[in-house]
């Protein structure tokens, strides 16, 4: 399985903007589905975003509006554009391989190490 790193977590005033990024190995990004998600202090995870191998892009209710999801195959790199953060949006946010092309399989649901995000009030 690959390796994923996040980066670009930091503590921000409510209304403020992040922008999180995704290293991956090579040629990851663009065979694999590759999503978001975001946990909270002592609370279950929370899927967050998705972008899939057609292109498409997806949003959990909470976000939708605020984050926006995007690669650069070229630099490996995934990311999420995060404004207008509420203090609810406070989570460690990781990156995740979904479903991959099949010579890619092996790095199907890899996971990050995460990035801290607090929003204050």
């Amino acid at each position: 399985q690959g390796q994923l790193e996040e980066s670009g977590g930091a503590s921000v005033e409510a209304g403020g903007s992040l922008m999180l990024s995704c290293r991956a190995p090579a040629r990851t990004i663009d065979n694999c589905e590759m999503e978001w998600y975001r946990q909270p202090a002592g609370q279950q995870s929370e899927w967050v975003s998705r972008f899939s191998l057609h292109g498409d892009t997806r949003y959990g209710d909470s976000v939708k509006g605020r984050f926006t999801i995007s690669k650069d195959t070229a630099k490996n790199t995934l990311y999420l554009r995060m404004v207008m953060l509420k203090p609810e949006d406070t989570a460690m946010y990781f990156c995740k391989t979904g479903t991959c092309t099949w010579f890619h399989k092996s790095k199907e649901n890899s996971w990050g190490r995460g990035t801290q995000v607090t929003v204050s009030a």
